[in-house]
């Protein structure tokens, strides 16, 4: 294989190691691009502190499965990173957080009868603050691993999904299975699922005799756009939705081609809550009726992350494996 080492991470790669010991889920501040406050060659987001969210109607089946402990207050207290749009980043006042989760989990608490105590919370924190009760829930791009499930319970809102990006003009239309990879120079994240999954294509590759992938690491977000722009590189693989979200705003890269981000299982990125506690399944009440009063789906497709919405939230899906 190649290397094109010319440091390790990158700032396109947000599955770090937690608390937990786990590269499988994705913290959405490892080191994402700065979020435009607006698009001047695309999609225009939102990023001012009002948001004029989309009005939510109360579920009674749903708000009925709220453990007393939690509608004690009439708040759900949820833990949200706000590092990376368009999940969660701070809004043009540099202190409301916006984005993705901000509306998944307010609307949330609106179906549940509760008002959403949204905490800015440091991704390495999440864990301790959700088994001590200090956060009710969180919802911070999440994925779901069998690990993780020993300790937290979980009700999903949104695919994991992994992203291939090219340059707006490149030839290269469609990447999905390891041929489509060979011989392509690809920038990467050092240590992540990303990469471990381009690692097994190029192995793949290498085996049925086709050319090798030439990784190439970058430690920040402008010397891999200008590797890419330049033609230095071929490729950018990384986490979609903070790919897509600079795809739509300035135009340059190109999306050609989605992985699970959990290769070659699904993953699922999910509202997390202490295990136990009752709330993840009047979480999950919650989500679906938001699925099926169309609420969700507008989220998704303000945020631009339509790509990794579901049809159902589940209660404690399958989770990754411990790697």
């Amino acid at each position: 294989m190649a290397f094109s080492r010319l440091k390790t991470g990158t700032a396109l790669a947000l599955a770090v190691t937690t608390t937990l010991g786990l590269a499988a889920c994705s913290d959405p501040g490892a080191s994402a691009a700065p979020a435009p406050s607006s698009a001047s060659a695309g999609k225009t987001f939102n990023l001012a502190p009002e948001q004029n969210r989309f009005p939510v109607q109360v579920s009674p089946e749903a708000a009925a499965l709220v453990p007393e402990s939690v509608k004690a207050d009439g708040k759900l207290t949820v833990a949200v990173s706000p590092f990376a749009a368009p999940l969660a980043v701070y809004a043009t006042d540099n202190k409301t957080p916006v984005g993705n989760e901000v509306d998944i989990a307010v609307a949330l608490a609106e179906s549940l009868g509760l008002k959403a105590d949204v905490v800015p919370t440091a991704w390495a924190d999440w864990p301790l603050g959700v088994e001590s009760g200090k956060y009710e829930a969180v919802i911070s791009n999440v994925t779901v691993t069998e690990e993780r499930k020993l300790k937290f319970d979980f009700a999903s809102y949104r695919e994991d999904k992994l992203g291939f990006y090219a340059k707006s003009d490149s030839p290269i239309t469609k990447v999905d299975s390891a041929p489509d990879v060979a011989g392509k120079r690809i920038i990467v994240g050092s240590g992540t699922n990303q990469e471990a999954i381009l690692l097994r294509w190029d192995a793949e590759n290498k085996k049925n005799g086709l050319k090798p992938v030439e990784f190439q690491y970058y430690d920040d977000d402008s010397a891999s756009t200008l590797a890419l722009q330049s033609g230095r590189a071929d490729l950018t693989f990384g986490p979609n939705a903070t790919a897509s979200y600079k795809s739509q705003t300035d135009g340059k890269p190109k999306n050609v081609g989605l992985v699970d981000g959990g290769w070659p299982l699904k993953a699922s990125i999910a509202v997390t809550t202490k295990k136990g506690n009752g709330f993840a399944a009047a979480a999950q009440a919650g989500l679906n009726a938001l699925i099926k009063d169309g609420t969700y789906g507008k989220i998704l497709d303000r945020w631009g992350l339509t790509a990794e919405g579901i049809q159902k939230s589940e209660l404690n899906p399958p989770g990754l494996p411990k790697s």
